[in-house]
């Protein structure tokens, strides 16, 4: 049998290195961070202990990845979806729905990474996952409009990155319909834009109380 060639291992190391992550993905969806160890990952995975090692340095690395990971392909799908477009506000409201949709849809899984990113023997991890999420949030600010890419997109990630702590923030989280307001309101958006949700409704009045009389227009009886 003639060995493989560089391109089939190549190959082999990115899918199993994708397999590691979207196991942790799952796994921490699941379990949370702690009950959730890299022997776990790798057997979901069906890898080799040793090739978690191989690819990462620890666990909240590789959590980290896995995230990042997931938050670049959801926004893709998003930016990507039909019908497609170039056009920027469209663009960055699909965007800030993507995010705030994870924080909704994936509550345990965010939380554990907005935990790791505060770790200060961690802490921001780069990585491989995270400048694919970094350049198609940056083409996002540029359809946008605009004239300082190195300016405004350290901003949109620090808004977004505020608004899914504030989204996860146990006991005090805020609605993610009011941050989805808040940040539109900042990027002066439509409503209508990306993929929205029914506005918030607003508080009804107070039902009128029975006093026990019924009136008409003629009379009262009691």
């Amino acid at each position: 049998m003639s060995p493989r060639s560089a391109s089939v291992n190549e190959e082999l190391r990115r899918r199993s290195k994708e397999r590691l992550l979207q196991a942790a993905v799952e796994l921490v969806g699941e379990r949370g961070y702690e009950a959730t160890t890299l022997g776990d990952i790798a057997d979901r995975a069906g890898s080799a202990r040793g090739l978690v090692s191989y690819y990462f340095p620890g666990k909240r690395q590789l959590v980290q990845s896995a995230v990042h990971r997931l938050m670049h392909r959801t926004l893709e799908e998003a930016l990507e979806r039909e019908p497609r477009t170039a056009e920027g506000r469209e663009r960055l409201a699909r965007a800030i729905d993507a995010i705030l949709g994870l924080a909704r849809d994936r509550p345990v899984l965010m939380r554990q990474h907005m935990a790791g990113l505060l770790q200060s023997e961690v802490g921001f991890v780069p990585c491989p996952e995270q400048r694919r999420l970094a350049e198609l949030l940056r083409d996002t600010v540029a359809r946008h409009g605009s004239r300082d890419v190195d300016r405004d997109y350290p901003m949109l990630r620090a808004q977004l990155m505020g608004a899914v702590f504030a989204a996860l923030v146990p006991g005090v989280p805020m609605p993610v319909p009011e941050l989805r307001a808040e940040l539109f309101e900042r990027y002066r958006l439509d409503w209508g834009l990306g993929d929205p949700a029914p506005p918030p409704a607003p508080a009804r009045p107070p039902s009128p109380q029975w006093t026990g009389h019924t009136r008409n227009n003629n009379n009262t009886t009691g």
